[in-house]
């Protein structure tokens, strides 16, 4: 197969990985379900959800790996970690394994989570080198896009294979797909992940890009147009949304075989092949040359910790209020959390892929957009929604959902590029994997203080009524106001810095 070819076929891959590897993010479907199994706190079962993203504070291990072994194998290690991690929980829960206790089921999920790692970064790997300089963030944030989706995709599924199981099984049936789910799609996928040199097809390029984005709003539009039918009418499973999804998540397809054919019928292309490479292998020694930080020396800058700390009151902190979302909802008398998941993974999703078609825009147009200008901007409205929480009706509580999943989504899009864009890109599988260990720290602080507010609310383990969670919404939102407040300050002091770099990553306009 042509590099061409490949470097498509590789990125739908990526994609389809990444649809899958947010196992964790149907946590709150379960979560009120799995607190009455194991006979639990709320602040145990809050210690489950972070345990989840404590699995990232080792997520540099899935780095430092990708340097000496293939991707199919850091892959395939990534899928069997979840696939042991998830799978002995299910076994537990079937009464085929007796001897668990709570910290080993703790222990379990901080294996799983950590497998999300080492998928994440081979799919960033790709995107990041597979991909010419310009392309590379909207490839980036397409596919980052998709993980948005990974809760709605396990709710259908959990919906059209298990719709008859009850409510009190239903932890059942996810722990078991978010065990086989992404080991199924990481052997399907291994074979054709490869690292490909850009060719230089720019037209072509640019073609492929916007038929992607056309599938991936279509996407987008079918999650969210059957999560709010869900919200609307009560029904949790439709066939015709589910194959729709199910087209449309299989449809990247005809983009490598589109060139696949295409190139088939080219002459002389060989020649072209080896011009090609010959220019990608001195892009590639010219992009070595650049200010590539490894982590240490990432550590030391005030930068860093400017970003570090502005992630971890922005897309951590939303991450932690969806983790939250069972608890929210059933504190609020609501009885479908499924629905208003699939509500925040929809909203997720369009989060994480507008940055990429805005700044895909942008760039042919020869405009840049600093990506901590784009980060702090994100924040305001986030931190607004944290205050609309403290309105006790439902439709706060949607609207809250909605914005606070988009924007989460945006700013761990974004993200992936901020750290690229500050730090280079030859230490980038470590670098980043540091970054989000934000994740894992954050998840703890302000998961284990909203569970023992909940806790302490009315003396009781199970809280009702929206005073639960009032003290919570209001430290939130002020912690993302701060936030917003330090990403202002990170702006101003790295504003030259990004526009330079993104003026000579973006192609001249003709």
């Amino acid at each position: 197969m042509s590099s061409s070819s490949q470097q498509w076929l590789s990125l739908v891959g990526a994609l389809w990985l990444q649809t899958v590897n947010g196992p964790n993010s149907d946590f709150p479907v379960y979560s009120s379900q799995l607190k009455h199994l194991l006979s639990i706190s709320q602040v145990q079962l809050n210690n489950l959800a972070f345990a989840s993203d404590a699995g990232k504070l080792f997520g540099w291990f899935s780095g430092l790996a990708a340097v000496y072994l293939p991707l199919w194998l850091v892959l395939l290690i990534g899928s069997s970690l979840g696939l042991i991690g998830y799978g002995f929980q299910f076994l537990f829960l079937v009464n085929k394994v007796s001897t668990l206790s709570y910290w080993h089921v703790f222990l379990l999920t901080v294996l799983a989570g950590n497998g999300i790692c080492w998928i994440n970064t081979v799919c960033y790997l790709i995107c990041i080198q597979n991909f010419s300089s310009d392309q590379r963030a909207t490839v980036l944030g397409i596919s980052t896009s998709y993980v948005g989706l990974s809760a709605k995709v396990y709710t259908v599924i959990a919906d059209a294979f298990f719709h008859y199981l009850p409510a009190e099984k239903k932890a059942r049936s996810y722990l078991l797909l978010n065990a086989i789910v992404p080991m199924l799609a990481s052997l399907v996928t291994a074979p054709f992940l490869r690292r490909v040199h850009p060719g230089n097809q720019e037209q072509l390029d640019v073609s492929a890009l916007l038929f992607l984005s056309l599938i991936t709003i279509s996407t987008g539009v079918c999650a969210v147009v059957s999560s709010v039918g869900s919200v609307s009418t009560g029904r949790r499973f439709s066939v015709q949304h589910t194959v729709s999804l199910g087209l449309l998540l299989a449809s990247p397809l005809i983009i490598p075989m589109a060139m696949k054919f295409k190139e088939a019928l080219e002459e002389n292309r060989v020649h072209d092949l080896v011009t090609v490479r010959e220019v990608d292998v001195k892009e590639l020694r010219d992009q070595s040359k650049e200010d590539n930080i490894g982590a240490s020396s990432m550590l030391k800058k005030l930068d860093f910790w400017l970003y570090y700390f502005s992630y971890m009151f922005s897309a951590t902190l939303g991450l932690v209020f969806l983790n939250n979302l069972g608890q929210i909802a059933e504190s609020r008398g609501l009885r479908r959390t499924s629905s208003l998941v699939s509500l925040s993974s929809s909203f997720g999703f369009f989060g994480r892929l507008v940055p990429s078609l805005f700044d895909f825009y942008l760039s042919k147009k020869g405009c840049v957009v600093s990506r901590p200008a784009s980060i702090t901007t994100l924040m305001a409205p986030m931190a607004g929604a944290f205050f609309l929480l403290l309105h006790p009706n439902d439709l706060s509580l949607y609207i809250s959902t909605a914005v606070i999943g988009a924007c989460t989504g945006a700013i761990t899009c974004i993200a992936v590029s901020t750290t690229s864009e500050l730090f280079g890109i030859k230490h980038f599988g470590v670098n980043h994997n540091v970054v989000v260990t934000n994740i894992p720290i954050g998840s703890f602080i302000f998961g284990f203080f909203a569970a023992l507010v909940y806790q302490r609310e009315e003396g009781r383990e199970s809280c009702m009524g929206s005073g639960c969670f009032r003290k919570t919404f209001i430290i939130w939102g002020s912690i993302c106001s701060i936030g917003t407040l330090l990403c202002l300050i990170l702006y101003v002091r790295t504003r030259k810095f990004c526009l330079d770099t993104s003026l000579q990553r973006s192609p001249i306009p003709k």
